[in-house]
């Protein structure tokens, strides 16, 4: 293998700019910043929100009266 082909692997310091948290990863970087992280996002926080609203098809319906 040739030296020096490869880059650096080095312990990544990962901060969350939403919720400050802080954690490591293996990167080529050696400081990584993320809008949302796993402690913030709303999908694993259970915070997320469903918006039950119907397709196209039961709008139509709706606005025109053609509800069964």
């Amino acid at each position: 293998m040739k030296k020096e082909l490869h880059p650096e692997y080095h312990q990544a310091k990962v901060t969350c700019t939403s919720c400050g948290n802080e954690f490591t990863v293996g990167s080529t970087e050696e400081e990584i910043k993320v809008e949302v992280c796993s402690q913030c996002h709303p999908f694993y926080t259970g915070k997320q929100r469903f918006s039950d609203r119907g397709g196209n098809v039961e709008k139509f319906n709706k606005k025109y009266g053609r509800n069964k």
